[in-house]
């Protein structure tokens, strides 16, 4: 059996190199410190978990530590499919502060034939002190790392095949969501297709209402909005405004055109459990409103009517650790800063003036990305919790302002809402597509994604079928046949 494995790989990579050859491959500020076949079902994550690696084809595995300055230590890894590669690079992103290598999603790149890569962005751990007196750690998590990350793993897939990807995708929600709109706006040549899920495109207004929310809901103890009281308040929004689709089915397919009153949930007199009371209608007011400078003018959206369930993100017994270690480590650069301090709307100012676009990733200039025949296609669900959907509605706004209208962006660029959807997943609607899958058919055929069929899948069966629009497009009933099937839909 070994020798029928080394003959098949040796014939699978007759035109480039062998996969331990590359070890000593040469690159810029890059030390190779891992290059080896790892067999059919063999691969082991260092976290444990093998499981859903058990029946993934052979690869070759290239680790390495790249450090474009004296304080950088970023670590990447690349896999090459042995057999059946289909000629494309598929980076993948991260989530939260990083810090660790996205070995599951390079899983499911390698099983579509990509070549893929993944970063832990320059530190280990999934918090955020590594950027207390590291400012080069904190530019690498930002946008350098990825960059890096790209570069050196096309010049790694030229040494092994022989030969360049003929097309580059980015994948990635979340963190991974910004990381791609980042690529977009700052290396726009490094990418041919961009999926960008659920983007924390402005973090350090995420960061803010995360805190916001915390202090809303310790205003008082009579101000915490336990568990029982938040599914009270999601079945009073679906009574009120579920209906307004013309299909009453537990999600809301447009929750700004809901205008639910939140007085309706307020308890009359004595509390009950069917009631909020006033501490607490006060603390929900603040979390639907979102933040506010001191003229009126938004920082960052509220939660959306029907995302209620997934509050205890945020509204829950701790503060919100990403935008918690982001003030203590990042704007204040004290490790032992205490939330209760932070004042309103002062404090948001200055987060944003000392990011000033570091990590955040605004810039609504598309120009060079799209000059270049770049096409990128964002998602956000509905009923997010972490990050407010609206702000990926207020990205798409901005960029069509910059560029012209939506006649000038429609051939590169299209957002999805997925109704009832919360963070990358999970929620009560429709939650499971494939975007890249149209990413792939829109940059290779030119067929621009018209919808996106979505599902929502319990216990391995299929519940329901939807259809996503792209802004700001929503998917209309027809009027007749099953409201679970998506052919009964129409976007308008």
């Amino acid at each position: 059996m070994r020798t029928v494995f080394c003959l098949l790989f040796t014939l699978a990579t007759s035109w480039g190199a062998s996969c331990d050859s590359l070890a000593a491959l040469t690159l810029a500020d890059t030390t190779i410190t891992l290059a080896k076949v790892v067999g059919t079902g063999a691969f082991a994550p260092p976290t444990g978990q093998a499981a859903p690696y058990q029946k993934l084809a052979a690869f070759c595995r290239v680790t390495a530590t790249v450090a474009p300055s004296k304080d950088s230590d970023i670590k990447l890894e690349v896999w090459l499919p042995v057999e059946g590669w289909n000629g494309k690079y598929q980076a993948v992103g991260n989530g939260g502060w990083a810090g660790s290598i996205s070995y599951g999603d390079m899983a499911a790149a390698v099983r579509r034939g990509y070549a893929t890569s993944s970063t832990d962005t320059g530190h280990a751990g999934g918090g955020g002190s590594f950027a207390l007196g590291h400012p080069e750690k904190l530019i690498d998590y930002a946008y350098r790392s990825e960059h890096e990350m790209a570069v050196k793993a096309k010049a790694m897939i030229t040494a092994f095949y022989g030969s360049g990807p003929k097309l580059s995708y980015w994948n990635g929600c979340s963190a991974g969501g910004k990381q791609g709109l980042k690529e977009a706006q700052r290396y726009p040549a490094d990418f041919d297709g961009i999926v960008a899920g659920a983007p924390a495109s402005n973090w350090t207004g995420r960061a803010t209402q995360s805190l916001w929310i915390a202090q809303a809901v310790r205003a008082s103890e009579a101000s915490a909005l336990p568990a029982d009281k938040l599914a009270t308040l999601h079945r009073a929004v679906l009574s009120a405004c579920d209906a307004q689709d013309g299909v009453k089915d537990g999600v809301l397919e447009n929750p700004r055109a809901c205008r639910f009153d939140v007085e309706t949930v307020a308890c009359k007199g004595q509390g009950s459990d069917g009631c909020l009371s006033a501490a607490q209608v006060a603390a929900l007011r603040k979390i639907y409103a979102g933040v506010h400078d001191s003229d009126g003018k938004l920082i960052f959206p509220g939660h959306e009517p029907g995302s209620e369930l997934g509050w205890g993100t945020m509204a829950g017994a701790r503060p919100f650790a990403i935008g918690l270690d982001h003030f203590r480590y990042v704007v204040f650069k004290d490790a032992n800063w205490n939330f209760t301090s932070l004042e309103f709307p002062r404090d948001a100012g200055l987060a944003a003036r000392v990011d000033a676009g570091l990590i955040d990733a605004l810039d609504p200039e598309l120009k060079a990305y799209f000059g270049r025949g770049g096409k990128l296609i964002q998602y956000h669900g509905w009923s997010d919790p972490q990050i407010s959907p609206w702000t990926s509605v207020l990205y798409y706004q901005s960029v069509l302002a910059a560029m012209g209208g939506a006649d000038k962006v429609q051939s590169n660029y299209r957002l999805f809402m997925a109704p009832g959807m919360a963070h990358c997943g999970g929620g009560d609607g429709p939650n499971q597509f494939d975007m890249l899958d149209a990413l792939e058919t829109w940059v290779e055929k030119g067929k621009a994604p018209s919808s996106v069929i979505a599902a929502r899948v319990q216990n391995g069966k299929t519940e329901r079928t939807r259809p996503l629009c792209p802004f700001p497009q929503t998917a209309v009933y027809r009027g007749t046949g099953s409201t679970d099937d998506a052919a009964n839909f129409t976007c308008k």
